[in-house]
């Protein structure tokens, strides 16, 4: 990020969609690949919430290790919230039992802290953030729902998935996903890489495969995985490795066991490659000053046990060796998403696989279904036995010095080759079985016909265009920018067909976002949009809203549409809002012909421009938002359009009706009535399942009973707490309400999830099996009431 105080175009637009999901739900999960900066966007949605919150709010976020504290207080410090420069060392941080930072409203809490002083904690939260949220189906993380449940809940994580195939939606309403990593890298926010495995019938292969225990968490177990491959020739194998493809290079090594971290640290630095092992034994002082070390270079190798997995950032990480088998998603991916951080000091990273996870994983880049894992529908996790050889996706092997090949090692993938394919839309031939059927794309490549000096144009073997251009200036997925024999320069497809043509110049180029830069003849540049064909002097930089893009010109916004649009001068991006389905650009120069919707109480602040998704027309003026979140537009024609999210616009009027057609207000009369019939019945359709889907939590739960921890009363169902001992007493359960002590001789009605149906205000109370309740006012009064 350029400054502290600004989002990338993607993470601005997480924040907006999450905004937006927070109008129709209380708690939401934020996926985004590992380096994407889920911290920053945290921050930044903190810092919106405070500001729109009111004095009084106060938020929290929680975190599963004090590294993450740390770091994430860091980084709200540099958004001018919570952390003050001294307060560490006066509150003591390092002490595990030391108090969390509490300067300003925003407080940065370990979930093991705060579960060991929920009594110290009077205030309220009006938002929880749990930061790497796959960990909060903990029961430590459940308190804070049980606790807290009218504060907002976002949880932030780059894997929203678990080994047990345990879904989310029992805390968190609706997911919200961002670009996949094969994005990120074709865009330049992630890095490529080199992928190294051993192969399919190695040694060390068969080794894993033949791993047979699990341990609590469904994982291998370690003591058995330490066993099989904690042993001299596997650590000369990984060491090897790096030496081949690796040397020179900083990098992290994941091991199964503290003693397996120490023998590879030790053989590594034996054999000069300065190397530590870090582990849950290494005191958090000397961790630091070991990790620092490595952040400046006197340390090339970390070697750890499951301690850098989550949360640490260091850009410049040039390889990660897996020496760890795993079966769960989560964990490969938030290994090697180590090494995808970007860094001006490194072209790409290496990834080292020495346990074979790509064939029971995939690589990286390939496209996960993380909503069905949010669901519980799929679980995070890969079986050994669906390991199938990658023939499709290895390349040849550089030979060793000595003259023979190395049959352990294989490169399943090279970054050139890789970005080749991100670039191109080529990401079938990233498949673990190659391609799905038909003859795999491949990209298009400039020939060279030697007897006339022309270039033309092929994929792969079969040359598509024959030799016609006096020069090929650049090519990107199926386009090339060529100089034609007159002299003209343009833009041509696979085939051949001019696409763009253009007076004399020196050079044309290709840029990110279907740009096009020229450089003309007096050495000026201008730069064309190759989606709509309009030149401008400066360079475009494109905002990506959803699937709505629009191009920063200078102080102005420019739309990507048939007919061309510009917003208000010096308007800022912040300004704009994406709505899910429409883009609002502020604009107060509406044509006094556009009719609002409702011209009593909208105001010229409330009517804007807006993109519609998928619509490349035009920019249109909003007329006003219907109750059901539809909108009403007008066109530059003065025809009005119904618009709604997922099924695109609706003619509805027009300024100048024809005989016999309705006019705006008539029309409009009808489809207010309308919206608000649609909104009353998707609000009855979400309560109705809200109520069902409590129905059957209910039902689950008719077995629980009192339970009594010190001087409090509590429901537990088996051994898990559905209400937290705050009670001074309740009784057991009848029929599937229970009665309970508030204060002293202060009786109410629970229901068995812990939702008080009758306030705690009688001296007694009595409830019969058919849901009848008896309920003493003062001795002699008695109120009777049927739940």
């Amino acid at each position: 990020m350029a400054r502290n105080d600004g989002l990338r175009d993607y993470q601005q637009e997480m924040k907006l969609r999450l905004f937006e999901e927070w109008e129709l739900h209380r708690s939401v999960m934020v996926q985004m690949p590992t380096g994407t900066g889920k911290t920053h966007l945290l921050a930044a949605v903190v810092k919106e919430f405070l500001c729109g919150g009111g004095v009084g709010m106060r938020v929290w976020i929680v975190a599963h290790r004090r590294e993450l504290v740390e770091q994430i207080e860091e980084t709200v410090a540099r958004y001018g919230m919570g952390k003050e420069p001294d307060k560490s060392a006066k509150n003591g941080r390092t002490g595990k039992d030391s108090m969390p930072e509490e300067s300003g409203r925003v407080r940065v809490f370990s979930i093991q802290w705060l579960s060991r002083n929920w009594k110290n904690r009077e205030e309220s939260p009006g938002l929880i953030v749990i930061d790497e949220a796959h960990h909060a189906l903990a029961e430590t993380y459940r308190e804070l729902w049980k606790r807290y449940p009218e504060a907002r809940k976002l949880g932030m994580t780059a894997t929203p998935c678990r080994l047990n195939r345990k879904g989310f939606t029992d805390l968190f309403d609706t997911l919200i996903t961002s670009w996949s990593i094969a994005e990120f890298i074709g865009r330049g926010w992630l890095s490529s890489f080199d992928y190294v495995s051993i192969r399919a019938n190695s040694r060390e292969q068969r080794l894993v495969d033949s791993l047979k225990k699990r341990g609590a968490d469904g994982d291998y177990q370690v003591k058995e995985m330490n066993a099989v491959l904690n042993r001299e020739t596997g650590i000369r194998q990984l060491y090897e490795s790096v030496r081949r493809y690796a040397a020179g290079k900083k990098g992290i090594v994941y091991a199964v066991s503290i003693a397996h971290a120490r023998q590879i640290a030790a053989y590594y630095s034996l054999h000069g490659v300065e190397s530590v092992a870090i582990d849950s034994r290494t005191p958090a002082l000397e961790r630091k000053e070991l990790v620092e070390d490595f952040r400046r270079g006197r340390i090339s190798v970390l070697v750890n046990v499951d301690i850098f997995s989550e949360g640490f950032d260091c850009p410049d990480v040039e390889f990660v060796q897996l020496a760890r088998p795993t079966l769960s998603l989560a964990k490969y991916l938030q290994q090697v998403g180590r090494g995808l951080r970007k860094s001006d000091d490194k072209d790409s990273c290496v990834l080292i696989d020495n346990v074979g996870l790509h064939r029971i994983f995939g690589l990286p880049v390939r496209d996960r279904d993380w909503e069905a894992m949010f669901e519980g529908r799929m679980a995070g996790n890969a079986q050994p036995r669906i390991r199938t050889e990658n023939s499709g996706l290895s390349v040849s092997v550089p030979l060793p010095e000595d003259g023979r090949r190395n049959e352990e090692l294989e490169v399943v993938m090279t970054h050139a080759r890789l970005l080749d394919a991100v670039r191109n839309g080529d990401l079938v031939c990233l498949g673990e079985d190659g391609p799905a059927g038909g003859e795999q794309r491949t990209a298009l490549k400039a020939c060279r016909d030697r007897q006339s000096g022309l270039w033309g144009l092929r994929c792969g073997n079969k040359i598509t265009v024959l030799p016609q251009y006096r020069e090929v200036f650049d090519l990107c997925a199926d386009r090339a920018a060529v100089r034609f024999e007159d002299g003209r320069a343009g833009v041509v497809d696979d085939s051949g067909t001019p696409l763009m043509v253009t007076d004399r110049c020196r050079r044309l180029r290709f840029l990110k976002g279907e740009l096009l830069a020229v450089t003309r003849e007096d050495g000026s540049d201008c730069y064309t949009d190759l989606r709509t064909n309009r030149t401008y002097r400066e360079r475009p930089v494109v905002f990506s809203y959803g699937g709505i893009e629009l191009l920063r010109v200078g102080e102005s916004f420019h739309s990507r549409t048939r007919k061309a649009y510009v917003s208000m001068y010096g308007l800022h991006k912040d300004s704009l809002c994406f709505h899910g389905f429409y883009l609002k650009i502020p604009d107060y120069r509406v044509p006094k012909s556009c009719r609002l919707v409702d011209p009593v109480w909208t105001t010229l602040f409330d009517v804007f421009a807006c993109v519609l998704a998928g619509d490349d027309e035009e920019v249109y003026w909003c007329c006003g938002r219907l109750a059901d979140r539809s909108i009403v537009v007008m066109d530059g024609d003065g025809n009005y359009y119904h618009v709604e999210k997922g099924r695109g616009k609706r003619y509805i009027a027009c300024n100048a009706p024809k005989a016999g057609e309705a006019d705006f207000a008539s029309v409009m009369e009808d489809l207010m009535e309308e919206a608000v019939r649609r909104a009353e019945s998707v609000q009855r359709e979400r309560q109705q399942d809200e109520e069902e889907k409590r129905r059957k939590r209910l039902d689950e739960i008719k077995d629980v009973l009192p339970f009594r921890m010190g001087l409090k009363w509590g429901l537990k169902w088996g051994d898990r707490i559905v209400v937290p001992p705050c009670y001074r007493n309740i009784c057991v359960p009848v029929g599937g309400y229970c009665a309970f002590e508030g204060n002293a001789c202060q009786w109410g009605v629970m229901a068995l999830d812990g939702k008080v149906v009758v306030e705690a205000r009688y001296q007694k109370v009595e409830i019969e099996k058919d849901g009848t309740v008896h309920l003493t006012i003062i001795p002699g009064k008695v109120k009777t009431i049927n739940l």
